[in-house]
């Protein structure tokens, strides 16, 4: 959701649009003298017409054209809510360089959801035996959330939140994908059970039957 992707106008384009044009145009003259009974000078006005275009510069600007040749071009100037949770299902792994100083501090986080990018996560965050004993973990789900994403780097930075369980099961599965979509499964409050029938169990009353379509 926070992918921006470009498009370029490309002045070959715009050259192959003109000359379509222009083509198109020519076609239209001929069937027009055509139908008028001029087929003798239909051919010399195309001629004529051909003859031009070749010996004349072709027009690159894009102004001159269609809009069914152009392509159109924007550009994002402020996000004013941001739909997605921040929120990834996937594995950790130790860095490939481990020479580097980024070795002695991060881990990266691979999301299950290959349109989220990898992320830098603090070895703070992963399980004290993690840099002794990374395989233990290559089948564990954790739950990471994106905090910032610098301008200068391949990779997001974020915190680990919360170790899932194993890979495959249904529980750690279900967990995830209901936190990566931002649903509230927590318990139901007091107050909201208060609403409910306490007397069960419970049917529905004969004077509320009256009133309602039976769709049973």
């Amino acid at each position: 959701p926070d992918v921006i992707i470009e498009a370029q106008f490309d002045d070959n384009d715009a050259e192959h649009g003109q000359d379509h044009l222009q083509d198109m145009l020519t076609d239209d003259i001929k069937k027009l003298s055509l139908d008028a009974g001029e087929k003798g000078k239909a051919a010399g006005v195309t001629g004529v017409h051909r003859a031009k275009q070749d010996d004349g510069p072709k027009s690159n600007d894009p102004r001159l054209l269609p809009d069914e040749f152009l392509q159109r071009t924007a550009k994002v100037v402020y996000i004013l809510e941001k739909k997605h949770s921040r929120a990834a299902t996937g594995f950790i792994k130790l860095l490939a360089d481990r020479n580097s100083e980024l070795f002695k501090r991060c881990a990266m986080f691979s999301p299950v959801d290959h349109r989220v990018p990898r992320i830098y996560v603090p070895l703070a965050d992963c399980p004290p035996d993690f840099v002794t004993k990374p395989e233990a973990y290559s089948q564990m789900l954790f739950i990471c959330r994106i905090v910032d994403w610098k301008e200068d780097s391949n990779f997001a930075s974020g915190q680990l939140c919360k170790s899932l369980g194993q890979a495959g099961e249904i529980e750690p599965e279900t967990e995830g994908i209901l936190t990566e979509y931002g649903v509230d499964f927590s318990d139901f409050s007091s107050e909201v059970l208060e609403c409910l029938p306490q007397n069960l169990p419970w049917v529905v009353s004969p004077g509320e039957l009256a009133k309602r379509r039976d769709l049973r």
